[in-house]
C-alpha cells in the first residue's frame, strides 16, 4: 500500500480570489488523493516565502513534506530553495513560472520536478479581443496591470498588445494583484489632471480582484454625475473563478472576465502519480483559458445596444 503523501502548498496571499481558488483546488486534490496538504500564504513577501519553505525542507525527516507546490512571489523561482528541496528528495512543482533551473535539476533529481503554468500570453490575447468586442469604435482603456517584476503581468500585457486594435489606446496603472492595491492606484490616478482629460471608455484589469478594486474607487467619487459616468463603463478582469469573477459577470459588475483554471490541484495530482510510478513527468504543462462570456456573444451584446448596462 502506498504511503499517505504530505504536500506543502505555498501561495501569494489570501487577498486575491485566484490565490484562494488555488488553495481550494489543493484541498480538493488532497481529499481526492487521500493525502495531507498544508497550505501557507506568503503575504506577497518573497523572503517570507523562502523562509517558510526552507524551514519545512530542513525539518526532521518524519515531518518533512514529500512534495512542495509553490507559486513564487518574486521574479525568480527560488533556485536555492528548489535545489535544497531536490537534494532532500522532495518533489517540486512551480506554478506560473518556467524557471531555467528545471532541466538541470531534473537530470539528477530522485523526486519529480516540473512547472505548470497558465498561458499568460493567450490570456492577454483574449483580453485584447474582449477590448475590441466591447469598443468596436475604439477609444481609451484604463489598463490596470500586475507588478513590474511579475512575468505573468508582462506576458498578459504583451498578449493584449498583440490583439488589441490600433484604435484602442491605453492609460496604464500598476497594482499588486489585490482589490485594495488597485483601489489605491485608481484613487491616486483620479487626483491627476490627466485623469480628467482622459476620455476613458473601458476599465480593463489583469485580474478580477483589481477590476473590483477599481470599481470601488470610482464608487467613492462624491460628484454624482461623475461617479455615475465612471460606473456606467464596462469593467473587465481575468481569473473567472466560480465564486467570484463568474458571479460578478452575472451580476453585471464586470462586463467580461477570462476563466483561468487553478493550477495547484493539478500539480498535486501529477506529483502523486510521478512519486507513485517513480517517473519524471514532462517538464512543463500549460492550461487553457477562455472568455466569459464567449467573445461572439460579447460582440453581439454590443451590436444589440447593451453596452451601457453595467451600471
Amino acid at each position: 500500500m502506498m504511503k499517505k503523501l504530505r504536500f506543502l502548498v505555498s501561495l501569494h496571499t489570501r487577498e486575491n480570489d485566484f490565490q484562494v481558488a488555488q488553495g481550494q483546488s489543493a484541498e480538493d486534490a488532497a481529499r481526492k488523493l487521500g493525502s495531507d496538504a498544508e497550505i501557507v500564504f506568503a503575504d506577497n513577501d518573497a523572503v517570507n516565502q523562502s523562509t517558510q519553505l526552507l524551514k519545512a525542507i530542513q525539518s526532521p525527516v518524519e515531518s518533512r513534506p514529500d512534495a512542495i507546490v509553490v507559486e513564487p512571489v518574486g521574479s525568480t523561482a527560488m533556485p536555492q530553495v528548489a535545489r535544497a528541496a531536490s537534494a532532500a528528495g522532495i518533489g517540486w512543482a512551480v506554478l506560473n513560472k518556467r524557471p531555467d533551473y528545471l532541466s538541470d535539476l531534473r537530470r539528477t533529481a530522485t523526486a519529480p520536478i516540473f512547472a505548470v503554468s497558465s498561458d499568460h500570453f493567450e490570456i492577454g490575447r483574449i483580453q485584447g479581443r474582449q477590448f475590441a468586442a466591447l469598443l468596436p469604435g475604439g477609444g481609451s482603456v484604463l489598463y490596470i496591470k500586475g507588478p513590474s517584476q511579475s512575468p505573468s503581468a508582462r506576458e498578459r500585457e504583451l498578449g493584449m498588445l498583440e490583439t488589441k486594435p490600433p484604435n484602442i489606446q491605453l492609460a496604464m496603472l500598476k497594482a499588486e494583484w489585490t482589490e485594495e492595491s488597485a483601489g489605491r492606484s485608481v484613487r491616486s490616478w483620479l487626483k491627476l489632471a490627466t485623469s480628467q482629460s482622459a476620455s476613458i471608455k473601458l476599465i480593463g484589469a489583469q485580474d478580477d480582484s483589481m477590476a473590483m478594486g477599481a470599481r470601488r474607487a470610482f464608487q467613492e467619487i462624491t460628484n454624482e454625475a461623475e461617479r455615475s459616468r465612471w460606473l456606467s463603463l464596462p469593467f473587465t478582469g481575468c481569473d473567472g473563478q466560480q465564486a467570484t469573477g463568474q458571479v460578478w459577470v452575472r451580476e453585471k459588475w464586470l462586463a467580461a472576465t477570462i476563466h483561468i483554471p487553478p493550477l495547484a490541484g493539478q500539480a498535486m495530482e501529477v506529483l502523486a502519480k510521478a512519486i507513485q510510478d517513480g517517473t519524471q513527468p514532462p517538464e512543463h504543462f500549460l492550461t487553457t483559458s477562455f472568455s466569459i462570456p464567449p467573445l461572439e456573444s460579447l460582440a453581439l451584446k454590443i451590436r444589440e445596444g447593451e453596452e451601457h448596462r453595467w451600471e
